[in-house]
């Protein structure tokens, strides 16, 4: 008889927003692609617990309703960047080690790469999340877990408001 195994796990989820946001409007070739935080993050987690959620991003057209949404749903914020999310992201993912088993690093950036070896070294667990075709292979070579992010992580906004899925 199969034992069931507690998974005990707390996982810290930083995202580049502006990487992610590129890469996806990329492979979309629609600058209206969103992710999709409602099917993704609980992919990410796969049962394990989530401690922070942040979403890291450059620019003044911050979406409010993204911040609100992520909060309500998992008391995430959004943090403003003066320019890239690469040192903000860096510091909270330093200052999160002692705090938490695993970090998900959203963004396929290879200026993560240090940051990925320093996290390790620190004993942490350190995933990627990012679409394929745009993560550097070595982010993908140093992290301890790859998360594609697929056509069905995102969906297209549409200006009325109504959000609709990519047809397959």
């Amino acid at each position: 008889m199969a034992k069931t195994i507690l998974i005990n796990q707390s996982v810290a989820i930083l995202c580049d927003g502006n990487n992610i946001e590129r890469s996806i409007h990329e492979q979309s070739k629609n600058t209206n692609t969103m992710v999709n935080f409602d099917t993704l993050i609980p992919k990410l987690l796969n049962n394990r617990g989530l401690n922070r959620l942040i979403y890291f991003r450059e620019g003044r057209d911050i979406s409010s309703k993204l911040a609100e949404r992520l909060h309500q749903h998992y008391y995430g914020s959004v943090v403003p960047c003066h320019k890239s999310a690469d040192i903000p992201l860096s510091i909270k993912a330093t200052q999160l080690a002692s705090k938490v088993d695993t970090i998900i690093i959203m963004s396929g950036d290879s200026d993560y790469v240090e940051l990925v070896r320093h996290l390790k070294s620190e004993g942490v667990r350190v995933e990627i999340a990012a679409v394929e075709d745009t993560t550097a292979k070595i982010l993908i070579e140093e992290a301890d877990y790859f998360h594609p992010i697929t056509k069905d992580d995102w969906f297209i906004y549409t200006p009325s408001g109504q959000g609709r899925r990519i047809a397959h």
